[in-house]
């Protein structure tokens, strides 16, 4: 989904909604709950692609994962779970369909993300923007390691270099990935998107310094951010730049049953090419 602007120029950026980030891990539902939950909520492509899973902890995993958009969703644009339209490009990145006559609550379009890692579920919303969010674990082997390495750009392997062998490699490695795959999926691209063709520049312990996009990126500028809200869980969030104040994240932890107090964090600055137009331009 393409954000959507009001028509017309502004004088100055006008504030940003905030990213709406939740973090739910499986045992934050229980299964009989959330198996009561998808019967209801989720669509048939959906229940297709539930009952296709050969190991219960996968099924579990896509449960939890798919009921915790549709709550959050509700919560934010103001529909029952079952009302929300879902729909999927060719690439398989979701899009939230509203209806002929708009969403309720929280202006013309939603746009959000989501990912799953050995038992944690992310998702990530933003109003009139594309978001992307990664989440991954320090779990991978040193061959895992060496393969993702193998698909960054020179200067990204030189950086990872500067750390030598061991976890802290591995941290570099993975803190890249995500970054990648967060803004890739932004793109609605995911692996589509070759790894080589964009660049980084990170902070030693966290924090993107500087952002080289590929020639192919309309937008160009781009907010970021690092976060590890669960030791040894590393998270990435890409959200389209253009006409806004920096936007805050609003960290949420658990299922969404209401609308709890948040973590509130703020995004980077925009990092990458040309400046983003004005609004309406």
């Amino acid at each position: 989904m393409t954000g959507t602007w009001q028509r017309g120029r502004l004088d100055g950026p006008r504030e940003a909604a905030p990213v709406k980030l939740w973090l739910c891990s499986n045992e934050d539902l229980a299964p009989e709950v959330a198996g009561i939950l998808a019967a209801h909520w989720l669509d048939e492509q959906e229940h297709d692609t539930a009952g296709r899973f050969l190991f219960e902890r996968d099924r579990r995993q896509y449960l939890v994962a798919h009921t915790l958009v549709r709550r959050a969703l509700a919560l934010e644009a103001g529909l029952a779970e079952a009302e929300l339209v879902i729909w999927r490009s060719s690439r398989g990145r979701p899009f939230l369909q509203p209806p002929a006559d708009g969403l309720p609550r929280g202006g013309p379009r939603l746009d959000f993300n989501l990912s799953h890692a050995s038992g944690y579920n992310l998702l990530g919303i933003v109003r009139d923007h594309r978001i992307g969010v990664d989440i991954e674990l320090l779990d991978r082997d040193d061959h895992a390691i060496s393969t993702v390495l193998g698909t960054f750009t020179r200067e990204e392997q030189a950086w990872v270099a500067e750390a030598g062998p061991g976890r802290e490699r591995q941290r570099r490695v993975l803190r890249l990935w995500t970054l990648k795959e967060a803004y890739s999926k932004a793109r609605g691209l995911g692996l589509g998107l070759d790894f080589d063709s964009f660049a980084f520049t990170l902070a030693d312990h966290r924090g993107v310094q500087g952002f080289r996009p590929p020639e192919d990126d309309p937008m160009r500028r781009w907010h970021f951010a690092e976060l590890e809200p669960v030791p040894d869980v590393l998270v990435a969030i890409a959200v389209q730049a253009g006409g806004l104040t920096t936007p805050v994240i609003h960290l949420h932890h658990g299922f969404p049953w209401n609308r709890s107090t948040p973590h509130r964090i703020a995004l980077s600055e925009s990092v990458g090419g040309r400046e983003p137009d004005p609004v309406g331009v």
